[in-house]
């Protein structure tokens, strides 16, 4: 490319399988990047990032944080949480917000360790598997019926809706449309918690009242139960699913090597090392919002009405926040991490991602302590404009 060709888009596939060398040049020449073809503003440079994504004056939810979503124009359902502005916003996060209270994420952890061996056990000891089978396609749909109590023999039904609404053809864009947030799915299981209530959250949600943002006091509607099953269980699946499969990609690298056997000898840089990877490799690249009101960035202005894309992906390898930031280094110290957004929408099941990232690690250096190496014949990029990672990932064990 020369300095008049630079150009940027999430939808075309040569791009998405490696957007990095892409980014830096926005970084340099274009901090405030413009496609004419897809009509959005994109920053990339972490000052940017940082300074757009809490700046709710200027940059709306509501619409969505997705490209697509922004300029369907499609109105959000109430109770969608991340696809709201205050005070909607404000009082539906407080609500949801009791589902991962730190106590109850750590009450989690023996339950998801568990399921993690038992999905690891019967694959030790052989010559390799698919870690999006084993792991990515399993354990985040699995915690999520832990914590909100959805039934195990609805949870590939809800595993396997998320992902549909994610993919697109090769280059495409996702249909805004038809993957609105889904609630049908979880009507029965509305009904059956109604009938059955128990000492968990969900029953908690449907009994509880609050003082709603014009004063009165009232219960959730059933429309924002739904919505919030749905939410919860879309947000939380295809990202903490495709973290696994970033860790058994950069870990199965040759040049990764050593520092995985660094975590084998110290399973205690597990944390670290995911949070390095978060950095590294976000699953989520970019972040959408709609312009409000015009806003000067570098001396441009960015108009009302327009949609404009923050990327997290470009933001966590800027030179000017770390140092050779195209490395994984297990020991960086990330004293600050744009992954999971930033301000009012940063993502509530931030902490409840890190621990199952970090218990999948910790179980891989127990079993396959001498690591692996990914199997690029078999290997897929998923192809989807808004969650970068894998459809297949098969891995070889070193012996």
């Amino acid at each position: 490319m020369t300095a008049t060709d630079l150009y940027w888009d999430p939808f075309r596939h040569d791009i998405w399988v490696d957007p990095y060398p892409i980014y830096k040049r926005l970084r340099a020449e274009a901090p405030v990047y413009y496609n004419d073809e897809h009509d959005f503003y994109a920053f990339a440079r972490w000052d940017d990032v940082d300074r757009g994504l809490p700046d709710i004056e200027h940059f709306s939810n509501a619409r969505g944080n997705i490209y697509e979503f922004i300029k369907s124009g499609i109105e959000m359902p109430p109770g969608s949480v991340i696809f709201e502005d205050p005070p909607s916003h404000d009082i539906h996060r407080r609500l949801v917000s009791r589902l991962f209270s730190p106590g109850g994420i750590r009450a989690l952890e023996p339950k998801i360790r568990d399921y993690v061996a038992r999905q690891l056990d019967p694959v030790h000891g052989g010559d390799g598997f698919d870690v999006i089978d084993i792991l990515s396609d399993k354990v985040p749909m699995r915690v999520i019926g832990m914590l909100v109590g959805i039934p195990e023999q609805m949870q590939q039904s809800v595993r396997d809706r998320t992902v549909a609404n994610l993919k697109t053809e090769e280059g495409g864009k996702i249909d805004a449309e038809a993957s609105q947030i889904a609630t049908d799915i979880f009507e029965s299981y509305i009904d059956w918690r109604i009938a059955n209530p128990s000492d968990d959250i969900m029953t908690k949600l449907l009994g509880v009242e609050f003082e709603d943002h014009d004063g009165t006091t009232r219960k959730l509607t059933r429309e924002e139960i739904l919505v919030y099953c749905a939410v919860i269980a879309g947000a939380g699946n295809e990202t903490t699913g495709q973290l696994m499969g970033w860790i058994g990609k950069i870990f199965g690298e040759e040049n990764n090597h050593a520092q995985y056997q660094e975590v084998v000898a110290d399973p205690s840089l597990s944390a670290k090392a995911v949070e390095e990877i978060l950095r590294l490799e976000p699953v989520g690249q970019a972040v959408g919002r709609y312009v409000t009101k015009d806003v000067e960035f570098h001396g441009q202005t960015i108009p009302e009405g327009s949609t404009a894309l923050f990327i997290v992906g470009s933001a966590g390898r800027d030179e000017s926040k770390f140092a050779n930031p195209d490395d994984l280094d297990i020991h960086r110290d990330i004293t600050a991490q744009r992954t999971f957004g930033y301000g009012l929408h940063y993502c509530l099941g931030a902490n409840l991602a890190r621990m199952e990232g970090r218990i999948v690690l910790e179980e891989l250096v127990k079993r396959f302590p001498k690591g692996w190496d990914v199997d690029w014949s078999g290997a897929k990029l998923a192809s989807t404009s808004t969650v970068r990672g894998w459809e297949k990932l098969p891995i070889v064990l070193r012996k």
